[in-house]
């Protein structure tokens, strides 16, 4: 069920956030992923989900109602020509939001919303595949920092040693020719 607005709307006027959404679900649909603020990018979410379940319908109806959010024909081609058959096994939970961290200058929170694209059965095995490791991870990276500057005091050792060679090598090479042109004189 839809949760009603609390608080101020984006742009002032109801109007002016429903045009703020459809430009966001424009420019998400047409470029698959966009850098948003948190909360703009959990206003997008559902409208986009609606939006790509029209779209996997495909009917002429359906897409005249898309057209009345995204103004673009031409993205509304890219929704039901490319996005739409790339999550049509999907039942829902069509984007995913990555938060990034604050933005530099007024520290707002930042968001990437995007389209996810991969098959349901891709996104659980590598989930399957990430939940069996985390416990082998934690353990590892403490060793392996306390091993990492043993590694790097021997990788600089031995590319001493070779240039330490490889400038015996050249100063041998420099002598021999200075030794024979004495020997001629």
């Amino acid at each position: 069920m839809p949760k009603p607005t609390k608080g101020p709307r984006f742009g002032g006027s109801p109007a002016h956030q429903r045009i703020i959404l459809a430009n966001l679900a424009t420019q998400l649909f047409q470029h698959g992923k966009i850098t948003t603020t948190e909360a703009k990018a959990k206003r997008v979410q559902p409208l986009a989900d609606r939006l790509i379940s029209k779209a996997k319908r495909g009917d002429l109806h359906n897409r005249r109602l898309v057209l009345q959010t995204v103004k673009d024909p031409a993205v509304v081609r890219v929704l039901f020509n490319d996005i739409a058959p790339a999550v049509a096994e999907r039942e829902g939970g069509y984007t995913r939001i990555t938060k990034i961290g604050p933005r530099k200058g007024d520290n707002a929170p930042m968001a990437v919303i995007e389209v996810i694209t991969e098959s349901v059965e891709e996104s659980r095995a590598a989930k399957a595949k990430g939940a069996g490791k985390p416990v082998a991870k934690k353990a590892e990276p403490k060793a392996a920092a306390k091993k990492a500057p043993a590694k790097k005091a021997e990788e600089k050792v031995e590319a001493v040693e070779a240039e330490v060679e490889e400038a015996a090598v050249e100063e041998a090479a420099v002598e021999e020719p200075k030794a024979e042109d004495s020997e001629e004189a």
